[in-house]
């Protein structure tokens, strides 16, 4: 949180909103009809991209700086378990990411219910968790920025599309007796069920046309707890078995 703020990580992320909302508001005055919608539905997209990028690239870029000034190994000589170093940076992390989501939603908030952005920041801010702690994983596994963030973005692309690639190879169109077809198919289910489904994260329509509640948190918040701890878990593992 203090490199956050002298590295002016919060003037950035303010600057930026204001600008892709003034970009999204001329964009949505372009639409003929619904343009209210049209202009909640491309703020909010846009919006959550720029908070998914801002967090990923700053949770790896300050990482790696630690890394390279061994800053970890002096932490590390230190009378301190591995797991709390990381726990800790975490932990900074996702607070950060709270803020982030929160300016964020500041200006979706000019439109549409408060019970409505309440449920997409939180969600939100359950996506930002997530992605923080994968890019710690992939930090400390590949301890490279590009392979890292590409991991990363690599990963919330295939995350957000899965549902979309396993309708369309299901579709009856696509229907074949292929034995290869078949195979793709299962490869592409099996995926889906390793992955969170993110696509159920910050949905658009939610800032549209309203809907979500009660269940949507349960199932978001499930989904969050089951992944964070499980790439927590893995960063650990990969974390104490390095050497420094």
């Amino acid at each position: 949180m203090i490199e956050s703020i002298k590295n002016r990580l919060f003037t950035l992320v303010l600057l930026g909103v204001v600008c892709l909302f003034g970009l999204t508001q001329f964009i949505g005055e372009l639409a003929v009809t619904e343009t209210t919608q049209i202009q909640s539905a491309i703020t909010g997209m846009i919006l959550r991209l720029f908070a998914v990028f801002i967090i990923c690239i700053f949770v790896i870029t300050s990482t790696i700086r630690e890394f390279n000034d061994k800053g970890l190994e002096l932490i590390i000589s230190l009378p301190l378990d591995r797991y709390s170093y990381l726990a800790g940076k975490m932990l900074g992390f996702c607070i950060l990411a709270v803020f982030i989501a929160i300016i964020v939603c500041l200006p979706l908030a000019l439109s549409g219910s408060i019970s409505q952005l309440i449920l997409w920041c939180f969600s939100l801010i359950c996506e930002l968790w997530i992605l923080t702690t994968l890019s710690l994983l992939c930090l400390i596994t590949f301890k490279n920025v590009t392979s890292a963030l590409s991991t990363v973005m690599a990963f919330y692309l295939l995350a957000r599309t899965i549902t979309t690639i396993q309708l369309i190879g299901g579709s009856p169109i696509l229907e074949t007796t292929e034995i290869s077809h078949k195979i793709i198919n299962m490869v592409v289910d099996i995926i889906a069920a390793l992955l969170p489904q993110l696509d159920q994260f910050s949905k658009t329509e939610w800032l549209v046309y309203g809907g979500g509640g009660s269940n949507d948190y349960m199932f978001i918040a499930g989904q969050t707890v089951i992944y964070v701890a499980l790439l927590f878990a893995a960063a650990c593992f990969d974390l104490h078995r390095k050497n420094f």
